[in-house]
Formats: C-alpha cells, sequence, structure tokens
C-alpha cells in the first residue's frame, strides 16, 4: 500500500465509483490505512496488530462488493470474493473453509507475477526481438541468438512496424507447457485435493521439452517474448513475495455470511449445518496455519470483510466467537431515486458510459438526455418498491431492455445517431413496467 493514501484519499478514491454509503467508506479506508500504520511498528507488539475485520449489512445492490472489491484494487492487494452459502461443514460434501485460503493465494501468486512480468518486459522483449531476427534471417530456430545492437534492433523494429514480415511464417521452438490437468473435479467439492498433477510430475525425465510451431511473424514475437519473460521471472520469489503479501495485505470477501446465521430459537436441521460452517470458519478469521500448494499461510493478519442482507437472520445470530471477530458493523442505506440518477451520471465506470463506449463500436452515437436519467432511475425504484428490491442492479435490466433494438441492430444500420430522452425511455419501458404481472417476472 502507497504511504501517501491516506483514509480521506481512499474515501475519494472510491467516491469515483461508488454513490453514497459514506459510513461504509470511512470504516474500510481505516481498515485499509492500519494495516498500513502496522508494518511500521517495530517490535513484538506488531505481530499482536490484528486487523479489524468488518460486516457490511445492508440490502442487494447498494455497493457491499464493489467497496471490498475497489479497495483491494486501490490496495494492489490479493482479493477473493467467497460466498458462504457455498461452504459445508467438515465431514460433508462441498467445499470447505480452508479453500478461500487457497484462492487467495493464487490471487496473490497471480498479482506478484503480473507485477514481475510487467518489470521485466523491456528485456523481454529485446531478447524475443534476437531471437526472431536470426529466424527471420533463417540462422536458428527460436533458441538463444546473437544480441542485435542498437542500430540493428531500431531497424528491425521499424521493419516490424511497417509490415515488412506480415507475410512470413517461421519455426519456432518453444518449451512445452505439456498437459493441463484439471483440478475441479466436481462442482462440489474436492476442488481442493492438494496435489497438482503436473507439480508431481515435474521434474521427472522428459518433461522439460520443446516443440516446433510455425507461426506469422508478429504471433512469433509475442510466443517468444512470453517465453523470454517467463525465463526472467524467478519463480521461488514469487511464491515468497506472493505468500507474504498474503498474510500481511490479503483481503477476503465472505459475502452472503447472513445465510449461515443460524435461525433465532431453531438448532436443529439445516441450522445445524450453519453453525457448523461458522465453527469452521472461526479458526480460519481468528488466525492460523493453511497448507497450500505453495507452502503455509497464517492467517492471523488477513483482512476479513463480511457482507449480508440479513432480512430474516440478524448479525447477532451468529455464534458469539464468530460476532466477536468482526468489532465493526456498517449499515449501508437503501438507494433512494436521487442515487439512482447518481449512480447513472457521477461513476467512473457508469452504465451509461459502459454502453454509449460499447455502441460506438459500431459507429453509434449514443446521447441519453438528463430528463431518461431521471426517468430511469424513478423506473427502477418504482419496480424495486413493487417487487424485489435489488437496488442498483435493477438499472442493468431496465437499461438493456431500453437499448436492446438499438443494440440488436448497430452492426447492420452503419453511423448513427441515438437520442434517448424520458420519451424514449416511457415508450419502451412505460408498458412493461406497469404490467405488473409481467415486471415480477421479466424485470
Amino acid at each position: 500500500m502507497r504511504p501517501s493514501l491516506s483514509p480521506r484519499d481512499v474515501v475519494s478514491e472510491l467516491d469515483r465509483y461508488i454513490v453514497g454509503q459514506a459510513s461504509a467508506k470511512r470504516a474500510v479506508a481505516v481498515a485499509l490505512r492500519n494495516r498500513w500504520r502496522r508494518q511500521q511498528v517495530t517490535g513484538e507488539l506488531k505481530d499482536d496488530i490484528t486487523p479489524k475485520n468488518i460486516i457490511l449489512i445492508g440490502p442487494t445492490g447498494v455497493g457491499k462488493t464493489e467497496i471490498a472489491r475497489r479497495l483491494a484494487k486501490l490496495a494492489g492487494a490479493p482479493f477473493v470474493k467467497v460466498e458462504a452459502s457455498k461452504f459445508t461443514e467438515v465431514g460433508y460434501v462441498g467445499r470447505d473453509v480452508e479453500s478461500m485460503v487457497r484462492d487467495l493465494v493464487e490471487a496473490a501468486i497471480a498479482l506478484v507475477r503480473d507485477e514481475e512480468l510487467a518489470r521485466v518486459k523491456g528485456r523481454a522483449r529485446e531478447a524475443a526481438e534476437d531471437r526472431l531476427h536470426e529466424l527471420v534471417k533463417g540462422g536458428g530456430r527460436g533458441g538463444a541468438a546473437p544480441r542485435l545492437s542498437d542500430a540493428e534492433r531500431e531497424k528491425f523494429r521499424a521493419q516490424l512496424d511497417a509490415g515488412t514480415f506480415d507475410d512470413v511464417t517461421v519455426e519456432v521452438e518453444v518449451q512445452d507447457q505439456g498437459l493441463t490437468f484439471v483440478r475441479n473435479f466436481s462442482g462440489q467439492g474436492l476442488e481442493e485435493v492438494g496435489i497438482n498433477l503436473q507439480d508431481l510430475f515435474k521434474g521427472f525425465p522428459g518433461q522439460s521439452r520443446t516443440k516446433k510451431r510455425r507461426a506469422a511473424v508478429r504471433d512469433a514475437l509475442s510466443l517468444l517474448e512470453g517465453e523470454e519473460a517467463s525465463r526472467l521471472v524467478d519463480q521461488d520469489r514469487v511464491t515468497r513475495d506472493a505468500l507474504k503479501r498474503a498474510e500481511n495485505d490479503g483481503i477476503v470477501f465472505l459475502d452472503e455470511i447472513d445465510k449461515i446465521a443460524s435461525r433465532e430459537g431453531s438448532k436443529h436441521g439445516p441450522d445445524v449445518s450453519r453453525e457448523g460452517v461458522q465453527r469452521d470458519l472461526l479458526p480460519i478469521v481468528e488466525g492460523s496455519t493453511v497448507n497450500t500448494r505453495y507452502g503455509p499461510l497464517k492467517t492471523d493478519h488477513v483482512l476479513f470483510i463480511a457482507a449480508g442482507a440479513f432480512h430474516v437472520s440478524k448479525p447477532s445470530d451468529l455464534i458469539p466467537e464468530l460476532q466477536g471477530r468482526f468489532p465493526i458493523r456498517v449499515e449501508l442505506e437503501p438507494l433512494s431515486g436521487p442515487d439512482l440518477v447518481r449512480i447513472l451520471k457521477e461513476p467512473k465506470n457508469s452504465l451509461v458510459k459502459q454502453y454509449t463506449a460499447l455502441l460506438a463500436v459500431e459507429g453509434v452515437r449514443l446521447q441519453v438526455q438528463d430528463d431518461a436519467i431521471e426517468e430511469l432511475a424513478r423506473l427502477a425504484q418504482q419496480v424495486n418498491e413493487r417487487s424485489q428490491n435489488i437496488g442498483a442492479r435493477r438499472l442493468h435490466t431496465l437499461l438493456e431492455r431500453l437499448l436492446e433494438d438499438v443494440s440488436f441492430s448497430a452492426g447492420e444500420q452503419g453511423p448513427a445517431d441515438v437520442q434517448v430522452d424520458a420519451t424514449f425511455v416511457r415508450e419502451r419501458l412505460a408498458e412493461l413496467v406497469e404490467d405488473e404481472d409481467v415486471s415480477r417476472y421479466i424485470l
């Protein structure tokens, strides 16, 4: 995490993507800053400072998941989102709770590896150009090649950019990755068998092989660049750094935690299993060591952000021990009509901006007027009140239906201007929204 990223900066950044929910933004911003503060502490006290886990309470579609996802991206932290309802108690067929820690390590590995690949990209590109130059000259098969001089490299790059070799194919020798073994053996479980067969056979005679492949020059450059980048990256260091990053910066987002809360006064049937899942989660959230295929990982300083609507149950229905591991509780507000208007207009990645960009690819210039946005927000709120309230997700459905005809014919009609105003919205959606029986199923 960047030391210059204050809680106020975090909130400001989250404001670019998420409307409202100031309390939740402040809570996660402070939690993120406290992680950086802990790393500056020296002495034994550092290990005793544990993250203050958070429960976000609020209806669906108000921004709970987006807050956690944007926070992780902002911090450059390994992040996984898991649904608590998918876990089953130990002894039952299903996804065990430790799998989320293994998923976190995989996310950390991917994150650190991408950073390392970006760091060596320039050197990998040059090495790939050296090899490709030899292939184009007919003096090699893509193996080690003499290094080009600066003048030779500039000339070769100019030829590539000019398309001189577009019609040329070369034979490249690249590393044979072998078979890709499937790790998910069933939809319900066994996805974490602890052994990756490809790793098991790594190092056996004949495992490190190359294969020949014919490719166009531009494709060959990409192949060689990827191979050189992989060769320059120290996988052992990636693993060490990733484990450290996951332990100190990892964020696990536990969605639908209310689904594993036992109903008040009920301690039999499904509620017994729910409580069993909670007890399985407890040591992970409290802090324990989980074995992964990359080595053991301690969860003491992983930040857990839980979320749930808590329509039927309430946070106090969780077992007391688990409640104690989530000391910060934040209630998110339901979205109002003005909030829905802001969601359509303000975020950097708003739905209106997304649809405008998509249709622009086909030459359709979409212009959505302010009165159309207000009408869309009004209709979304109306349907939410009459049927199930799914928050801002209702806007996805309405916009998709609103622009269905435009999207369908965009590739056929060529460049065009499409003006969307309140009348346009009412003509295409009002009848559907007014039909309560239809809207219940379609919207």
